[in-house]
């Protein structure tokens, strides 16, 4: 009987909370994670040199808008595997179509060039370097997007961080465009996709071990 009344008392307790509550914590967290990489890009590697000149061209922004498309999407995917009942389909169908179609072109500019011109076109500069940045970068928004999702109640943790992962690979390698000076649409797809895949699976691990509830 006093469990029974201990339990009533509690349940009359409760009040509503805001179904807005978790996704405000989850800007706010991704925007501080967000700052903390920015921060830690101008402090360690600068902006890069010809950043208004570069600024001029195409490609410059198509980094830009794959890595945030890729971070935005992936995010959005995170917040539906949030909460119960809700599908991530639809942001992980446009996710999966925006990285197809960097594929897509990076592979043609690829096979249209010349053979002797191929390495450089994939490789770079700093494509033995390019990941580990990214993947430093996303670190803190990583730890970011993994404790905002402990503010929701994800029923499939493993996919929840699989999206936490790539929202903050994504995220992190729109940070590093600011520094990178790369601009071959190969060393894009194949550079900067490699880490935002990586953190994934690492994400789906993390959150098997973190978000089960």
């Amino acid at each position: 009987m006093r469990t029974q009344a201990l339990i009533e008392d509690l349940a009359s307790r409760l009040e509503p909370s805001s179904p807005k509550t978790p996704r405000l914590r989850m800007a706010l967290l991704m925007a501080g994670g967000g700052a903390v990489s920015a921060l830690v890009m101008l402090v360690r590697l600068g902006l890069r040199p010809d950043f208004l000149a570069a600024s001029l061209t195409l490609m410059f922004w198509v980094k830009f808008a794959y890595t945030l498309s890729l971070g935005l999407l992936a995010l959005w995917g995170a917040e539906r595997l949030g909460r119960p009942g809700l599908s991530a389909r639809r942001p992980f169908l446009a996710g999966a179509t925006v990285l197809a179609l960097v594929l897509l072109i990076g592979g043609t500019d690829l096979v249209l060039a010349p053979m002797s011109a191929r390495r450089a076109l994939v490789m770079g500069h700093s494509a033995m370097i390019c990941p580990w940045l990214i993947l430093g970068l996303a670190m803190p928004l990583f730890a970011a997007a993994i404790l905002a999702l402990r503010g929701f109640a994800p029923t499939r943790p493993a996919l929840a961080g699989l999206a936490a992962g790539l929202a903050a690979g994504g995220l992190g390698a729109f940070v590093y465009a600011f520094s990178c000076n790369e601009s071959a649409m190969p060393f894009i797809a194949f550079c900067y996709t490699l880490p935002v895949l990586l953190l994934g699976l690492i994400g789906s691990v993390v959150g098997r071990l973190c978000l089960r509830w």
